[in-house]
């Protein structure tokens, strides 16, 4: 029998009315929200694609909570359920509370797991807003800093054969040096909600005490081969990172395969290098990805460990085009991308998608609509979101979260002066703690999304939000990934370090240029267009706000017309080298109003009109060979 949860909604919504949005009928709510159940909870697929195990298991669902001002001892009564993956502050969670920065908020879970024998049971977390501390059977096993990126703790010395109980303690301030992203104890404009505690998938895992941790895959061509006419062959590096007491005396085997048949397989310790011929290069327009098998073996050859994951054929580079000015280069041929800011926020969920098929719905008119790529803005997405492009062959420019915005936010000095691309740039002034929590939250970022292959680009700030020490932070995101490229602040105030100068321009776009300073930068319009269209009956109708957009359109018509002559200037600088553009945006977001989507992801205008538009204006859009050239 299905048990649907908007019965379980509708205290939450009495008690609080209408403060977090929502229309006079009750919460403004998507499609797959509306349609959740006890039975199909939205978030059951593995949620790490990339790196597979068998023996697995989800925690998604019903928990206790407590909001409390005591952080020491453990809650003896519990206010009530909350739904994991949401955060407290959404419809979803069945909660519909703002966490202050004071509180605390408790989660406890009960659960049992039948642990095999020599295998050790890992809790992973892949999302916690901010700081969490974790306790299982009144054993403290593990915390974390950081609101965006996963963790993981080890439950194998407290874990019981029958009833556990897991308690999990989270705080969130929401402000000073806290990387937030667009979250906001006083939300409006551009600025949303808050977003605490648990908000991605809670899952377990059995694996051995000797294992593979992770995997990093390198692809290029297959350097002095013959040209024959057919596709490169390519090289696929794939070094193991292998934990345990056994490590030094192990091996991998790696079996790659395309459809089914074995196209390349070898061992290794340190690195696997492996030849595939006549190779399927990756590319927004011909996605191909390699399933991969890995094994772990002991000193007697067992198999001790065996993960499942793919990796896509690609390499990204900045090279000169036939104009001779710096540009976007995949597999050896000149790539433009155009496609939208996507934020990534739910008006029944905020920062979680209320299910898979909702964030692929996103992603899926991206694709109808014929962009080719897509700004992940100031948010880190579930891994599920990054497969989902890497087999829909959409491009992903990656930002990192942010803290602070403009000049004049706290604390003091948290962000310098907006001076975009003129001379003579400021920083921010970080405190070396600060800091270091802002490289340690970067570099988990980098790690943790490093294998997919349609990331084409970081970017460390945005404007000149908490933009600090910008050579030494370029220099550090160029050499952590050298295989790929670095905006180092999109809009923001310019440096002379990564690869992309990037002008943030509404609603025309611009280029930053070609002055001495800009030498050997791609061209990038990193943000234009913010055009607004009211979809009435679809408004996040809060008291915090009014609709907003950087430029009204009075209909439809309206809108088209407008956005013709955007898409027009981008042709026009295209021909200039201009390598990339940006619009504002995918969805209305809160009191935003310039998406292509309203907020509960009703299309304002359909994607194949969209799609005939950037076919006729610009036709390169995606184009690019699907064979490497090897040098």
């Amino acid at each position: 029998m299905k048990i649907g949860m908007i019965g379980w909604w509708v205290s939450a919504l009495g008690a609080v009315g209408l403060a977090f949005g929502g229309t006079e009928e009750g919460a403004l709510m998507t499609r797959w929200g509306k349609e959740l159940t006890v039975e199909a909870p939205g978030w059951s697929s593995h949620p790490r694609p990339g790196f597979r195990r068998e023996d697995w298991g989800s925690l998604n669902g019903e928990w206790d909570y407590c909001i409390s001002k005591e952080g020491i001892a453990v809650p003896e009564v519990w206010s009530g359920k909350i739904r994991v993956p949401y955060g407290p502050e959404s419809v979803l969670s069945g909660v519909h509370r703002e966490i202050e920065p004071g509180d605390f908020l408790w989660y406890r879970k009960e659960f049992s797991i039948d642990k095999h024998e020599g295998k050790k049971v890992v809790l992973h977390f892949d999302a916690v807003d901010y700081e969490t501390k974790v306790w299982l059977n009144g054993q403290e096993v593990g915390s974390h800093v950081g609101g965006f990126t996963p963790f993981a703790v080890d439950l194998s010395e407290a874990l019981t054969d029958e009833r556990n109980v897991l308690w999990v303690r989270v705080t969130d301030g929401t402000g000073g040096y806290q990387l937030r992203g667009k979250q906001s104890l006083t939300p409006k404009g551009i600025t949303y909600s808050r977003v605490s505690g648990i908000w991605q998938t809670v899952w377990w895992e059995q694996l051995p005490e000797t294992c593979l941790e992770g995997m990093d895959y390198w692809t290029e061509p297959w350097v002095g081969e013959v040209d024959d006419g057919k596709a490169p062959s390519a090289k696929l590096r794939i070094s193991p990172q292998i934990i345990g007491s056994a490590a030094g005396a192990s091996e991998v085997r790696v079996k790659v395969r395309l459809e089914g048949e074995v196209v390349a397989q070898g061992n290794g310790t340190d690195e696997v290098s492996l030849r595939i011929e006549d190779a399927e290069w990756w590319s927004p327009d011909h996605p191909v990805l390699y399933d991969l098998q890995i094994e772990l073996l002991n000193a007697r050859g067992e198999v001790v460990d065996e993960v499942a994951s793919y990796v896509g054929l690609r390499t990204v580079e900045k090279r000169l085009n036939g104009q001779g000015r710096e540009a976007i280069f995949l597999n050896g041929k000149e790539i433009f991308l155009y496609g939208p800011l996507d934020q990534g926020w739910w008006p029944e969920s905020l920062l979680t998608p209320p299910s898979e098929e909702a964030m692929v719905a996103d992603l899926q008119f991206v694709k109808d609509a014929g962009f080719n790529f897509v700004r992940k803005h100031v948010k880190v997405e579930p891994s599920l979101y990054y497969w989902h492009c890497d087999r829909l062959g959409i491009v992903v420019w990656q930002d990192q979260v942010n803290a602070g915005m403009w000049s004049g936010s706290p604390p003091e000095e948290i962000s310098p002066p907006w001076t975009r691309l003129d001379d003579d740039p400021v920083d921010g002034n970080w405190p070396d703690a600060a800091h270091a929590q802002w490289v340690t939250e970067y570099q988990a970022m980098v790690d943790h999304l490093r294998d997919h292959p349609a990331i084409f680009v970081w970017c460390p700030f945005n404007e000149s939000w908490g933009q600090h020490r910008s050579m030494e932070v370029g220099a550090m995101a160029k050499a952590y990934d050298p295989s790929r490229l670095i905006c180092l602040a999109s809009g923001g105030n310019f440096w002379p370090v990564g690869d992309i100068a990037s002008a943030h321009n509404y609603p025309v776009p611009q280029m930053p240029g070609f002055s001495e300073k800009f030498e050997g930068m791609i061209q990038v319009a990193g943000e234009m267009g913010g055009m607004g269209l009211v979809l009435p009956g679809h408004l996040w109708t809060s008291e915090k706000g009014l609709p907003w957009s950087h430029q009204n359109s009075e209909s439809l018509e309206d809108w088209k017309s407008r956005y013709l002559q955007i898409v027009r200037k981008v042709a026009t600088l295209r021909k200039s080298s201009l390598s990339a553009a940006v619009y504002t945006q995918l969805s209305d977001v809160e009191h935003e109003v310039n998406g292509f989507l309203s907020y509960d992801r009703v299309p304002k205008v359909d994607a194949a009109w969209l799609r005939k538009v950037h076919r006729e204006l610009l036709p390169e859009l995606g184009r690019v060979e699907r064979s490497a050239q090897s040098e």
